[in-house]
């Protein structure tokens, strides 16, 4: 059942970072004018931080929690490289796939920006990572259940 809920919300999680991440990316590089070193729109570049930070902590959360399936980390790893490795052979296919679904301006910019950076691939490798730790393929152990509190006026 936890992989099962981990597939799920690996499948839930992965437009998410992608939209999270690409759509932060073309906020914030709207908001300053790296040529006279100015931030141009302040509002939008704390927004734009705000929900690259979310993105890094939601991504940090998957990558270290313990008790997370590791399907719910191989899933964005599996299609964020699968995008990168299908941009490296075709590119023009690739980066016509977000114009072919109808993606605003500031997404369609951030999804071909990170991808031809190599900001989809470092993410994805990131999230491949906790997927070889074995513990994380099996489930709890006595050792690792939760302890039972009992406070001390209970005895």
């Amino acid at each position: 059942m936890r992989h099962a809920a981990g597939l799920l919300l690996g499948i839930l999680l992965t437009p998410a970072l992608l939209a999270g991440a690409a759509w932060g990316y073309a906020q914030a590089t709207a908001s300053f004018d790296g040529g006279s070193r100015v931030i141009t729109d302040h509002t939008r570049g704390y927004g734009a931080f705000a929900l690259l930070a979310a993105a890094g902590l939601v991504a940090g959360v998957v990558i270290v929690a313990r008790w997370a399936s590791p399907l719910v980390s191989l899933v964005p790893a599996l299609t964020l490289l699968g995008l990168s490795g299908a941009f490296l052979a075709d590119p023009g296919t690739v980066l016509g796939l977000p114009a072919r679904a109808h993606a605003p301006d500031d997404l369609d910019f951030g999804l071909r920006m990170l991808l031809g950076s190599g900001v989809d691939a470092m993410l994805g490798f990131a999230l491949l990572v906790p997927t070889w730790a074995p513990r994380r393929w099996g489930g709890r152990t006595a050792d690792e259940a939760p302890a039972e509190y009992y406070s001390p006026a209970g005895r």
